[in-house]
Order: structure tokens, then sequence, then C-alpha cells
């Protein structure tokens, strides 16, 4: 008799599987969960179809940064009325319902506005 290693197997066995979806919440849920509006989230629209969400924290001493595959925080910097946040590569600006996000050297949100 001859005998199939057990691993060939279980790989056969587990390709076949490929329409079970062993997750127990549901991945419609997840996505819906992605693209639904952060609470106490403010939606910025920028040039280029780029967007993110921002909530505030610490009464304005820093801004949380939420997008759709992570979220970063910024705190403030400067003293005074400033409106310029950074978490040290990083830099936010907002001037009333405008924003300008810089994430390094080659990602740029520019001309962001306040959007529903």
């Amino acid at each position: 008799m001859k005998l199939i290693p057990i691993s060939l197997v279980l790989a056969l066995t587990v390709s076949g599987c490929g329409s079970l979806d062993f997750w127990p919440f549901g991945r419609d849920k997840v996505a819906q969960m992605r693209s639904s509006r952060p609470a106490n989230a403010t939606r910025y629209s920028c040039t280029g179809g780029k967007s993110f969400y921002l909530r505030m924290l610490d009464n304005g001493n820093a801004a949380w940064i939420i997008f759709p595959d992570r979220e970063v925080r910024f705190d403030k910097q400067g003293a005074g009325p400033g409106t310029r946040y950074g978490n040290g590569s990083s830099v936010l600006e907002i001037n009333g319902s405008q924003a300008t996000l810089q994430d390094g050297p080659a990602i740029s949100f520019t001309d962001c506005k306040v959007s529903d």
C-alpha cells in the first residue's frame, strides 16, 4: 500500500475550501465599518481624490488622523492658537475648514476641505 504524505492531503483539502469563510463577523461588515465615518471625526477631501478623517483630542492639543488602513496621532506644535500638528515625520496644518497633510517627502494631501 502506498502512503500519501499528510501534508499533500491537507494542502489539497484546504485548497478546496476557498469559498468557505471562517471569519465569524462577516467580511462585508468589516468592509462597511472601514468605509463608514468614525465617531466624532470630520472628513477632509483633498486634491487627487485623496481623503482622511480627523478627530481632535485633548482639547485641541492633539489630532488623530484616520486613513482606511491606519490611524496616526499628531501632537500640537508650538504655543498659542497654533494650527500645526506633527509626529516627527509628518505635519498637519489646519486653517479654518482647510488642511494640508505632508507625510514624508513623497506623500502629500493638499487643498483639503471639510466634506460630508
